[in-house]
């Protein structure tokens, strides 16, 4: 038998995070936790390393890490627990890795992985914020060191299966798929009163906070935009999006001859997850497959830019390059905290991104810490817009 894969899996408290680990749980023969990597959930990680016996485990929060480190030490086998940014790089290079998953939310995941890239290991890509950040920089990063970079996302999934073995033919679009979230119907007038409450009822996936607030507001769509174009390396104008409120086609690709190749399943993140660990394998299906027997009607509409604005600021800032897209990103990432904690209404997400986004002066071509510069002054640009309005 061949020796297991060993993962590394960066956010393993969040909803990725424990799908990863049940598609693991599931495949036990074939892969092995190396190292976990979470914030504070103390009580989730000690049933994960109970679980998992994984070699290391690396918490952000200084306090949560040392509750860990006590608990452990009543185990047979007890893994290294390490805490801080440090903690997480060094679980990201882990030497026995063969693949990082990362999953950790927003930005914080961008450093751990290029650690990882740099020291050889191949990327599960599930946080889209690291793509949208830094694409240019990571894409670079992945070719010099000759690793994979897997999509997780079920919609980059999706069309990396359908571009894949069609290499030398030219695509004409990608066409990505949005559920349009729970207020795709609503009017303009009725997303102003709407509640985070409401806002976290997603009609189709189960999700975290941010990614199911994004969706709502359609900024998940946008930042998967700029993911699709440093992934596939297609210009924006080739990139679009269409309205599919059953989730069961997760992209297209249309190619220049006027084919279009779809990929479908029921919504499980399980999937586009075991695809990734497996690659280039397939095994068998850990969701239910589609019943074509019982029938299904597919629907398909154009996204409402006025309704839903952050569609067209993901589309400005990406075109703008440099780091526009890390200043959406930040300012994103405050307002929809900002929403969740009472403190701005569901238009007032996009109203602080465009915003901040206009104040930002900055040239196309930047480094990383030009990047990490201006994350950190869109998110204090943004905090202060928020508080103006308070």
């Amino acid at each position: 038998m061949s020796r297991k894969k060993h993962i590394v899996l960066l956010g393993s408290t969040g909803s990725i995070g424990r799908s990863t680990l049940d598609v693991i749980a599931r495949h036990s023969s074939r892969f092995r936790v190396e190292a976990l990597v979470a914030n504070r959930s103390v009580q989730r990680i000690y049933r994960q390393i109970v679980q998992f016996k994984p070699s290391l485990v690396a918490l952000s929060d200084q306090q949560a890490a040392w509750q860990i480190k006590s608990q452990v030490k009543k185990l047979k086998k007890r893994p290294q627990v390490l805490a801080g940014l440090e903690g997480i790089r060094r679980a990201a290079v882990a030497p026995k890795a063969d693949l990082v998953l990362t999953a950790m939310v927003g930005s914080v995941g961008l450093l751990p992985t290029l650690a990882a890239i740099r020291a050889g290991r191949d990327i599960a890509l599930a946080n889209k914020e690291i793509l949208v950040m830094a694409g240019d920089i990571v894409m670079a990063a992945v070719r010099r060191h000759k690793v994979k970079l897997l999509p997780v996302d079920s919609e980059h999934a999706a069309l990396a299966q359908c571009l894949r073995g069609h290499g030398n033919i030219p695509v004409r679009r990608l066409i990505l798929t949005a559920s349009g979230g729970p207020f795709v119907k609503l009017t303009k007038a009725q997303l102003a009163k709407v509640s985070a409450r409401q806002a976290l009822q997603h009609p189709t996936w189960s999700m975290g906070k941010k990614i199911t607030i994004d969706s709502a507001t359609l900024m998940n769509k946008g930042l998967e935009i700029i993911e699709a174009h440093h992934l596939f390396g297609v210009p924006y104008k080739q990139i679009e999006v269409t309205v599919h409120p059953q989730s069961i086609v997760h992209s297209l690709v249309e190619y220049v001859d006027g084919s279009c190749l779809a990929q479908m399943s029921n919504p499980d993140m399980r999937l586009p997850i075991q695809t990734a660990l497996t690659e280039p394998e397939r095994i068998r299906h850990i969701i239910h497959p589609l019943d074509f027997q019982a029938g299904m009607n597919l629907t398909f509409q154009p996204p409402d830019s006025k309704r839903f604005p952050c569609l067209a600021l993901a589309y400005q800032a990406g075109k703008a390059g440099g780091a526009a897209p890390a200043v959406m990103n930040a300012a994103n990432e405050i307002a929809v905290q900002a929403f969740l904690d009472q403190k701005l209404d569901f238009l007032g997400i996009p109203r602080t991104i465009a915003k901040v986004i206009k104040q930002y002066q900055g040239s196309k071509k930047v480094g990383l810490n030009e990047i990490m510069r201006a994350d950190r002054w869109a998110r204090k640009t943004a905090e202060e817009a928020i508080e103006c309005r308070s």
